[in-house]
């Protein structure tokens, strides 16, 4: 299946696609949330659209976040070789966590306000997976059986406050509408490989990133289990699991940010693709 939340913001309702159509499913769940994801909803709601009548929506809705604001973000850094190259950094021997508050979260197509004050506000595609069952300790060969689903995440970083503001990058990281989720989540029947998707990202129509999930340094059942030794992860929490070569911060001759006014779009293989306008932050 195909899941989206459709609708004003805070007001997003959940639906899914089937064929290249939007349904309404509220009928049939409240939300795409821990409650949802963590108990036999997403079986049965696979089952119960194949006999409802479920009521169409207007293409050109407001797509929301793929899924209800989740307890955590977790966030995996420095898992592309290229990427880590690009950045001057060493090959992390284990994965660099970090979280990103929930409050950055928006809609796939909704604003980037660059932050008051920033100056070098970046871009990152990266897969996200979205945990559906609860993970403590689990096991790599077991990891799988915990994930709801994979969904396009569009990392924005605001590198002054990460690397130049004395530790801590969640604070270059968590910046309103900084985490830009969906269009949709594509559960995993969706994915033939999820470790062979291209993904690519754009500004002002330039390719910038053009990489591909084949080359993450710790694959994804791998990042699941690591990631549950040390916290315990709850249905709907998300990983976002790293970025390819091509950001801001590694371009060359020197580095570029965005500014107000450029047009960030990103996609996945089977995971859709999104567009976010770059608009300066302006006083309530």
């Amino acid at each position: 299946m195909k899941l989206i939340r459709f609708g004003e913001a805070g007001f997003e309702k959940p639906g899914v696609i089937i064929g290249d159509e939007y349904y309404d499913v509220s009928a049939l769940v409240s939300d795409y949330d821990e409650a949802f994801f963590g108990g036999d909803a997403l079986h049965k709601l696979s089952e119960d659209i194949k006999t409802t009548n479920l009521p169409k929506v207007d293409r050109g809705v407001r797509l929301g976040p793929a899924l209800a604001r989740p307890s955590k973000i977790i966030c995996v850094g420095l898992n592309y070789k290229d990427h880590a190259a690009e950045t001057n950094a060493a090959i992390p021997t284990e994965p660099i966590l970090f979280f990103k508050a929930t409050s950055a979260i928006v809609g796939p197509n909704d604003d980037l306000i660059i932050p008051k004050n920033s100056k070098k506000t970046d871009w990152e595609v990266e897969l996200a997976i979205v945990i559906g069952k609860k993970a403590s300790y689990v096991t790599e060969e077991n990891a799988l059986e915990h994930i709801a689903g994979y969904v396009l995440h569009n990392d924005y970083s605001e590198r002054a406050f990460q690397l130049e503001r004395n530790g801590q990058w969640v604070k270059g990281k968590s910046c309103d509408t900084f985490a830009p989720i969906g269009p949709f989540i594509a559960t995993q029947d969706e994915i033939s490989d999820v470790h062979n998707l291209r993904l690519w990202l754009t500004v002002n129509g330039k390719t910038l990133q053009n990489g591909n999930t084949s080359n993450l340094i710790f694959n994804v059942p791998f990042m699941v289990s690591y990631i549950s030794q040390f916290m315990t992860l709850l249905p709907g929490d998300v990983i976002t699991t790293g970025t390819p070569a091509g950001v801001g911060l590694g371009q060359k001759p020197e580095p570029w940010y965005l500014k107000d006014g450029d047009v960030v779009e990103l996609g996945i293989d089977g995971l859709g693709s999104s567009k976010q306008h770059v608009k300066a932050y302006t006083e309530a």
